[in-house]
């Protein structure tokens, strides 16, 4: 999934993803990839880098979560709270911020979706190609489905 944490289609798949997750654990491989929709979501980028500083201290998932059921709250302030809450270093997290340490990552992702032909959030790919259907979960899981046969 190519991801924007601003993106409110992305906050509405995020309950349907997980539960795929579940549903699915042990037979689906799931990456998340930036694609900070800049333009319209002032806040994404730095939410991005926030989910990879919490990476970077093995919580990746977990601020991936905080931040989708963040209500949209997600400024510098409230991603540094979200560090705290989750047990990390939050004043690391702060310095990597203020450095853009994480800026390079999130670009990548960026480039790559672009590259793949994602044109906008959320952007999911089952079995190697970009997915046009629904993203409800029926859809969702029987395209997974069809896609392991």
């Amino acid at each position: 999934m190519y991801g924007d944490f601003q993106c409110p289609y992305c906050t509405a798949a995020y309950p349907i993803v997980r539960r795929i997750r579940d549903q699915l654990a042990g037979r689906l491989l799931f990456a998340f990839r930036h694609f900070p929709l800049r333009d319209i979501h002032p806040d994404a980028e730095l939410a991005a880098e926030a989910a990879e500083a919490a990476g970077a201290q093995g919580a990746f998932w977990e601020m991936h979560d905080r931040m989708y059921e963040s209500n949209g709250a997600l400024s510098r302030d409230d991603l540094i709270a979200y560090t705290a809450e989750l047990g990390l270093d939050s004043e690391r997290v702060a310095a990597e911020l203020d450095s853009s340490a994480h800026v390079p990552r999130v670009q990548r992702d960026l480039d790559s979706g672009v590259a793949s032909g994602v044109t906008g959030t959320p952007g999911f790919f089952v079995g190697g190609r970009l997915y046009s259907g629904s993203f409800d979960a029926q859809s969702l899981t029987a395209a997974l489905e069809t896609s392991a046969r």
